[in-house]
């Protein structure tokens, strides 16, 4: 069997230790949109619920609104004064062509063809600006693509432009915050910047990687603790806002220590083990000292020195066989 056995050996390296943290994944607020009502109306449709995914331009809902009415009926009147604006150029046109207008009549036809044409594209403007809909309703449409993440509104429900409530509230989800608490033994410890692994309860195995992206630099006043943020990408959408978290910074120092591949540890009765390949098919189980573990590479102060060759690979197996 030990031909089929991963052997490490021990070296020495910078110690690196890590600061742990607890944290809390955040929405991205610089991806976040609150969107309020901004006409009079009453909601006659609902075509997005929390959860949702949306597109950018996505309709999420259909108010019936006056106003809207009011703005479509504006642009068929400013559709109907240009045409009728153009009638009149082309007939001073005309007439001065035979002599029965002056050049002050074609300009002032002039004129007021491009008075027309003007409030036509005011009245576009308008309308797009409330819905662009030529049926009298508001479309209440996504701007960006992301999650509903909030809806705070029902089939029927009366809104006004003085709501302070979002109707609904999106979120791009593809890059999120993770909200940790320093304690003030720790200030010193972390740094704008600083690489991070960010582990979570719901994928213990997988290690999310960003950066320190603010300290925040006040205290809460009442949990005496400094916030830290620390940005994400998400692609995946496995983080979800209020998941807990665990944030770990690590710290290389000057201090020369042996490391070992934390694979190579057995914990057992609260000690560690390593077990150690002599040659020639013999093997020994040591006791180690272990300083710190970081990541894949653990830091032993004792048990073991550079250069011994340390069963990695189903070293569980032999101990377990060595004390049976």
């Amino acid at each position: 069997m030990l031909k089929t056995l991963v052997i490490d050996t021990v070296k020495t390296s910078n110690l690196t230790y890590a600061v742990k943290f607890n944290g809390v994944v955040d929405f991205n607020t610089d991806k976040v949109v609150n969107l309020f009502p901004l006409i009079t109306g009453n909601i006659q449709e609902i075509t997005a619920m929390p959860g949702d995914y949306v597109k950018a331009g996505q309709v999420l809902g259909v108010v019936k609104s006056a106003e809207v009415a009011n703005y479509n009926a504006a642009l068929i009147s400013a559709n109907a004064n240009v045409r009728l604006a153009a009638r009149q150029l082309e007939q001073q046109r005309d007439l001065f062509k035979s002599g029965l207008a002056s050049q002050i009549d074609i300009t002032g036809a002039e004129a007021n063809y491009e008075q027309a044409v003007a409030a036509k594209t005011a009245a576009e403007k308008i309308l797009s600006i409330n819905g662009d809909n030529k049926n009298g309703n508001y479309l209440i449409k996504s701007p960006i693509e992301g999650f509903v993440v909030q809806k705070n509104v029902t089939n029927g429900m009366a809104i006004r432009t003085d709501n302070s409530t979002a109707m609904f509230t999106i979120s791009d989800l593809k890059n999120v915050w993770v909200q940790a608490s320093v304690y003030e033994e720790n200030i010193a410890k972390v740094h704008q910047g600083d690489a991070v692994e960010v582990t979570t309860i719901a994928y213990p195995d997988k290690v999310f990687t960003g950066k320190v992206d603010k300290l925040m630099n006040i205290l809460d006043p009442t949990s005496k603790v400094m916030k830290m943020r620390i940005v994400l990408n998400n692609p995946d959408y496995l983080l979800k806002p209020q998941m807990f978290t665990t944030v770990a910074i690590n710290n290389t120092t000057n201090t020369t220590s042996i490391a070992i591949s934390s694979n190579d540890l057995i914990f057992d009765h609260s000690q560690y083990y390593v077990v150690i390949y002599k040659g020639n098919k013999q093997v020994q189980i040591c006791p180690v000292e272990v300083t710190s573990i970081t990541g894949k590479t653990a830091y032993i102060k004792s048990g073991v020195k550079p250069g011994d060759k340390l069963i990695g690979s189903d070293a569980v197996l032999i101990y377990g066989s060595l004390n049976s």
